[in-house]
């Protein structure tokens, strides 16, 4: 889903609604009850920012259920917004939203930094973090981004359906980020 509303990307850039969406594109349909006590969030609460991510359709109602015991699901299983903004608002707003994304990314890092030493060695190895620095054109680094995009791409259909999941297969968090550097 690509978000163009100003308002949408917003409402994304807030720490219970992100967790919720990701939890819901993770472990499928979820009331608010469950969802809000997987986060550490009160059902009231939980329910409150469902509501607010449905505003801008990032989720819906799965059906059944009743009342904070009916399930939700994300309508995507990826969020994107423009990288060239048509508008100052639109421009503010992905700012915020990127920033938010950053910040999320870096605690989360920080937190696999915090307990590698307590996974299994082969886990441990597998991981990858490190850095390059390439000289290209801006049509070989869309290249880049496309090759690489291609290459996850034959594991996505694992997110939306658990049961292509093989066995000891775990939730991998792949940072793609490339561009220009000017500072050497």
């Amino acid at each position: 889903m690509e978000l163009t509303d100003p308002g949408a990307l917003r409402a994304l850039a807030h720490p219970v609604r992100i967790r919720l969406l990701g939890l819901l594109r993770r472990d499928g349909p979820l009331s608010a009850s469950e969802a809000g006590r997987r986060i550490g969030e009160s059902s009231g609460s939980a329910s409150y920012h469902l509501r607010q991510l449905a505003r801008f359709g990032l989720v819906e109602e799965a059906g059944g259920g009743r009342g904070r015991e009916r399930p939700w699901r994300a309508t995507s299983l990826y969020t994107a917004w423009p990288n060239v903004s048509t508008t100052p608002e639109l421009a503010d707003a992905s700012r915020l939203l990127e920033r938010f994304v950053l910040e999320r990314y870096v605690e989360r890092l920080q937190h696999w930094f915090a307990r590698r030493a307590t996974e299994s060695l082969e886990w441990q190895e597998a991981a990858a973090y490190g850095d390059s620095l390439l000289y290209l054109t801006a049509d070989e680094l869309a290249e880049l981004r496309d090759a690489l995009a291609e290459l996850a791409e034959q594991y996505l259909e694992r997110t939306a359906r658990p049961g292509l999941r093989p066995p000891g297969a775990r939730a991998v968090a792949l940072l793609q980020i490339a561009f220009p550097d000017e500072e050497l």
